[in-house]
């Protein structure tokens, strides 16, 4: 007998695919901010959130990676080399170390001769857990919507997504109780890292990242238990009749990284749901006309 394909992904069988509900666009993108405010603010940091926020950011984007000692950071490369002045990979590094480092000066490194130049404060520079920035967005007065993807390949294999899952429960964002909502959502190029996280927090909304995309998904299709497409602006560009297409097969649609003009205009004009962009500021101003 021939395995049905739900039966063929072991632990997902209950991820049924819904009925199809086409989505409706909204009013505007919602605005993400990758990484913080990382064209003006080294990214990853405090200060690049923040500032990210301050400017009216509904969301922001953060890369988590597990240290030797077992603690979530907020790190993209794989390697620390080029956003900090050590050297080596981030798995290999106790979260006491890496907080010992200068996250910072990369982004600025003549900023120490300029004697005009405000620079970023100590506090706003400092390396970053997920769970100090899963404190921000839970104290800032307001709702704000966090996209957390996880890196792969990595060493730890599942460990990283039950870390993920088992911080978030703290917060009730995991699994949250019956009419409360999370704000968070995960994001991954890995189909085998989200079926993870959806057989632990199956109520979160999982996003399919894409450089490209593969031939079985072009109808607007995703993988089972996913719910967003993550399209980069390549695809959008290349192809803008997809995102009419994940709307129709009821998804919605995310785009990285949107950050001029003409993209921005793009991405509005097709009516996608979020664009994930280092300019914040500039992707506000264009979407509401505020400054």
């Amino acid at each position: 007998m021939v395995k049905s394909r739900d039966e063929g992904w072991r632990g997902v069988r209950r991820f049924r695919r819904p009925v199809l509900t086409p989505v409706v666009p909204k009013r505007r993108p919602a605005v993400t901010a990758h990484r913080g405010a990382s064209v003006s603010n080294a990214e990853h940091t405090l200060g690049a959130y923040t500032t990210a926020l301050e400017l009216g950011a509904e969301g922001i984007e953060c890369d988590v990676r597990l240290t030797a000692d077992g603690h979530l950071v907020c790190v993209h490369d794989r390697r620390i080399d080029r956003t900090s002045t050590g050297t080596g990979a981030v798995s290999t590094f106790q979260l006491e170390q890496l907080e010992a480092l200068d996250w910072a000066t990369w982004k600025n490194p003549w900023g120490e001769f300029d004697d005009e130049a405000e620079g970023e404060e100590s506090e706003g520079a400092a390396f970053l857990t997920l769970e100090r920035l899963l404190d921000v967005v839970k104290d800032w007065g307001k709702p704000v919507e966090l996209a957390i993807e996880t890196k792969h390949p990595t060493r730890y294999a599942g460990l990283v997504e039950r870390r993920l899952v088992e911080l978030l429960d703290r917060y009730g964002w995991a699994r949250p109780r019956r009419g409360a909502t999370s704000p968070v959502r995960i994001m991954s190029f890995s189909w085998i890292s989200l079926r993870r996280c959806l057989e632990m927090a199956p109520g979160l909304p999982m996003v399919y990242l894409m450089e490209r995309v593969p031939l079985r998904l072009r109808d607007g299709s995703l993988p089972l238990g996913a719910s967003v497409a993550g399209p980069s602006i390549d695809i959008v560009r290349a192809h803008p009749e997809y995102v009419e297409k994940v709307h129709a097969a009821g998804h919605e649609v995310d785009v990285w990284v949107v950050n001029t003009t003409s993209d921005i205009a793009l991405c509005a004009g097709l009516g996608v749901d979020a664009i994930i962009t280092d300019n914040p500021a500039d992707a506000l101003q264009q979407l509401t006309g505020r400054r």
